[in-house]
């Protein structure tokens, strides 16, 4: 699996020319491209949400779009509309953002949950229909969403549906005092995201999205991730556990976390690593945990020590 460790290389080492010490953050990002599957970025404002998307775009040189979400938004804001030409007598398509390939939905907690829905189709079935005509989006395509979890006026609560189609959820946190200093000293003239180059091709990124699937899951590490998946949905402080597309979810980004690595097979450390932000946002937390200011990721740390972690051969393909 040189090829794939040798493009998140590429990947990661270009966007942290940006992104300064979240290397962590960036890598789960490049997995999560890496598995076709769509980021939710949860962290206070001025982190550099939108500065990842921008260098992932640049990165693989795809288009990009950003819609900043708002109360009075539309559907039709997101996806597109269609327009009467007076020349022609016919209707005529203007897409919307989202047709990008890379689409930075920023803020999507201050948009009505109408809006938030008209992204559920394009995430998903990656088409959008507008006016009974369906119009397919591009291939890559992934969508990163913001929002910030201190702001809670003149937001609204991202329903489960559409929480479930993030593949992941990540933080990017405040930078350590060091990193921060290296933040002031790279823009002391310009952005660099200004002068961040394309380093991989959109068909180097087919190429190992394809590959990505044919790393090696054995059956004990299948087992371990499907139960702790199972085991969120049994725990007394959770009202609704994860899906099984948080299985699915565990499973494909344990096959990305160990084709980054250099492996062509997955280990139990690699599921441990992606448990919380693959699932946390998937579990529903009941009124006595909430009570009691217990987060998800707690729970999760608890289902974690409570799972047996198996042991064998985890390379054996037969």
């Amino acid at each position: 699996m040189t090829d794939i460790k040798s493009f998140a290389d590429r990947v990661v080492g270009n966007i942290e020319k940006v992104i300064v010490g979240k290397r962590e953050s960036v890598e789960l990002a490049v997995i999560s491209l890496l598995c076709q599957g769509h980021l939710l970025i949860e962290d206070v404002p001025g982190v550099g949400k939108t500065m990842l998307a921008r260098s992932i775009a640049k990165s693989l040189g795809c288009t990009f779009s950003r819609i900043q979400f708002t109360p009075d938004m539309l559907p039709s804001d997101v996806t597109g509309v269609s327009i009467f030409n007076q020349v022609t007598r016919e209707f005529e398509f203007r897409p919307g953002p989202v047709m990008a390939e890379i689409v930075l939905a920023d803020e999507i907690n201050r948009a009505t949950p109408k809006t938030q829905a008209s992204l559920l189709e394009a995430m998903e079935e990656r088409q959008v229909t507008v006016d009974g005509i369906t119009h397919y989006l591009s291939n890559p395509f992934m969508v990163l969403a913001t929002q910030n979890p201190i702001e809670y006026e003149g937001t609204f609560q991202l329903p489960e549906a559409q929480l479930d189609r993030f593949l992941l959820r990540i933080r990017l946190g405040y930078p350590a005092m060091e990193d921060e200093l290296q933040v002031l000293d790279r823009q002391r003239e310009r952005h660099p995201i200004d002068d961040l180059d394309k380093v991989v091709s959109v068909e180097e990124l087919s190429e190992a999205q394809h590959l990505v699937k044919c790393i090696h899951v054995s059956a004990p590490v299948k087992r371990y991730l499907v139960e702790l998946t199972r085991q969120t949905r049994q725990h007394s402080e959770v009202y609704l556990g994860a899906s099984p597309r948080g299985s699915l979810a565990l499973y494909r980004t344990g096959q990305a976390r160990a084709a980054v690595r250099g492996r062509d097979f997955v280990l139990p450390d690699d599921i441990k690593v992606l448990v919380k932000s693959a699932l946390a946002h998937r579990v529903i937390l009941g009124p006595a945990a909430r009570l009691r200011d217990i987060d998800a990721e707690q729970i999760l740390d608890e289902i974690i020590e409570s799972v047996a972690v198996p042991g064998g051969d985890f390379t054996n393909k037969g």
